[in-house]
Parts: C-alpha cells; structure tokens; sequence
C-alpha cells in the first residue's frame, strides 16, 4: 500500500457512494454499516440488510467491494460480513409487543392454495434466517396443522407474568396458533361471526409469540368478521393476495384486495402471488401448460399497481407435501422450492420497502 493509508473516515465516505437498490438511499445514510475494523492491509466491516432474505445480498456486497478498490485501491484484504435486522414501522402495542411485521395473506376465494402457499412462504422465510409465526384464521376449516404434520399436537399453557398464556405449536422451526390444535380433529367448528372473532382476538393476545420478524395470517375466503376483526384487532403491516389464473379466481381476488385498499381500511397490499399458474409434469420439467389461463396474475397486480411475488407451477409434489405434513420447501433439491423462495425473497424486499416509505400502521378504527 505505500504511503497510503486507510481511515475509517475514508472507508466511510467510499461506502457512502453505494446505494441500496430498493430504499434509494446509501448504506452509509441508511445506518447498515457497521463493525469497522482496519487492520494491517485489510479492512473489515458489517453490512446490516433489511432482511435476511434480501434477493439483492450478493449485489450489494459485490457493489461494496467495487467502490472501495475504485477510491481508496487494491492493494489490501476486504472482508465483509453480510448480517440483517428486519424492518418494523409497527407502533409497540400489548398484544404483539415483540412481532415486527404482520402480513395478511388472502384470497377472497376457496381451493386457490393459499394456506400451501402461506405455509412454504413461512418456510421459505425462515430457511433464510428469519423468526417466523403462522395464525391459522380460518376458524371453521383450519388446514395449516394438517400441512404441518402437528394435528395431533396440543399446545402448552404457561404464566408470564401472573398471566396464563398459550404456547404456540413448534414445528420445523415455525412457531403456530390454529382452532386445529384445540378442538378434535373430527369435530367441525359451528361458530357465530362473533365467536370466531373473538377466538382471532384470542390468537393475538393469549399466545407468547415472543420474537418474531414476520407473523403470517392464513385467511379464510371472503371479506367477513375475521377480516374486520384482523384490521381492527392489530396493526397490519400489508397483504398478499394469492389467485389462480382463470377469471373466476380473479373477479374474488379483486373483492379480497379492494378490502384492503378500503379508505378506511388502508392496508398497504404488497403484492400478488400466482399459485397453479403453469402445470409441469415431473417427467417434463421444461414444459409448461397453462390449464388455468394465462397472465391472470399480472393482470390483478396492474390492476393493484403492484408487483407479482411469484408464480408457483401446479405440481403433484406440492400437494403430496401438504397431505403429508412435509411442505416442499423442506426439500432443497425441488426446483418449485425455489419459486417459493423466490417469492419469499420479493416478499420481504416489498415489506422492507413498504416500512421505509409508508406511514405506521395503526389498528382500524370503523364506526
């Protein structure tokens, strides 16, 4: 190196020059540099994403590199660490004190996969180093302890506090909350709006979530009481909207979404997400038929103006998984476990967008 020497005020300013691709500001300005150490021909520092299922990772990091050569040379060791602390604009309330984002996943329709969704998106998340938790909303036909393998399972009662809480379900690393765990397996649900509601209610605040950096929300079809119930009970973060392709699926995803984009309502819905949307048969990985339409999905989002997460094919793996309680994403070799994960990695880059250019949300107060 000569006579040149690196500061960590001139390693600083090189950074300032990189721009983090969603939030369009620098890593320096964003506060995602930290840990500087300068040694003997080496620098070494800590880059903080918004989540640790950034698409963009690799990206930024080379970028980091690329900066530091072009202003301060090449003639020393660069080591980068690449960490993450998820984004929150959820003002602290009592019944979720430690969760950071909330995200409603909907369909307005039945039979459109949307717990199989909801649940590899879970995994997905998690696979990729996040905390995450799953309500099972859907009080009268609860599918996610059967897609979990956990319908035999019971939860625990603890007391926190002088207060008794309910444990949430452990399995495969996701925590979980579902009517499935509390009533027999046999037994249907033959519930008023208002007792199901009160049950959600019961879901938010009676749990010890913990620590959680997304909290997903399988949502039953339509627009009804659990709906209103979710938006007045706590601060939603935003909303999936899962579809098939065909018309029919779109007419009641549109009603699910246009919820949401309630004057009232106001939850941001962060994008849309393609299930069934091409069939691949195993023996034809390269072949794709569109059974249920085509371009369904991106007509929704234009509609919403937002963008399509995923497109997740029609595989008879997908569906051995859910009946088996394996979901797919367990499996890494699967190549629709990476069009899971694909969406994942968009889902949490539009929340980490969403916290960094929206106001806080704030439980709906309707009259």
């Amino acid at each position: 190196m000569g006579e040149f020497t690196v500061t960590k005020e001139k390693l600083l300013l090189a950074l300032s020059t990189v721009e983090e691709p969603d939030l369009k500001k620098d890593l320096v300005t964003l506060n995602m540099i930290s840990d500087i150490e300068i040694g003997v021909n080496q620098v070494t520092f800590t880059v903080i994403l918004t989540t640790p299922a950034c698409p963009l990772k690799e990206l930024i990091k080379q970028r980091c590199v690329d900066a530091i050569h072009r202003d301060l040379g090449d003639g020393f060791e660069i080591n980068i660490n690449m960490t993450s602390n998820v984004t929150s604009i959820l003002n602290k309330n009592l019944l979720l004190p430690q969760v950071k984002n909330i995200i409603a996943i909907s369909s307005g329709k039945g039979g459109v996969g949307k717990s199989t969704v909801t649940v590899n998106l879970a995994m997905a998340l998690k696979k990729s180093g996040a905390k995450v938790g799953i309500i099972d909303a859907d009080i009268s036909g609860p599918s996610i302890p059967i897609m979990f393998g956990a319908e035999n399972m019971q939860p625990m009662v603890s007391v926190k506090d002088g207060k008794n809480f309910i444990s949430p379900i452990l399995q495969y690393g996701i925590k979980m909350i579902s009517i499935g765990f509390l009533t027999p397996p046999d037994s249907a649900v033959v519930w008023r709006g208002p007792m199901a509601s009160q049950a959600l209610k019961q879901f938010f605040g009676d749990v010890d979530w913990g620590e959680l950096d997304y909290l997903l929300l399988d949502l039953p079809p339509g627009t009804g009481d659990i709906h209103l119930t979710l938006v007045q009970t706590v601060p939603v973060t935003g909303a999936v909207i899962v579809t098939t392709p065909q018309k029919v699926a779109l007419a009641d995803a549109t009603k699910g979404g246009s919820m949401f984009s309630q004057a009232n309502i106001n939850v941001p819905i962060l994008g849309i997400i393609e299930n069934m949307a091409y069939f691949t048969p195993e023996e034809l990985p390269d072949n794709k038929y569109f059974i249920f339409g085509e371009g369904g999905g991106q007509q929704l989002a234009d509609k919403f103006n937002v963008p399509v997460l995923g497109q997740i094919p029609l595989v008879q793996k997908i569906r051995e998984g859910g009946d088996s309680g394996r979901p797919i994403m367990m499996d890494e070799s699967e190549v629709v476990s990476a069009a899971f994960f694909s969406a994942a990695e968009n889902l949490a880059q539009q929340i980490a967008i969403r916290n960094a250019n929206l106001p806080k949300t704030e439980p709906v107060k309707m009259r």
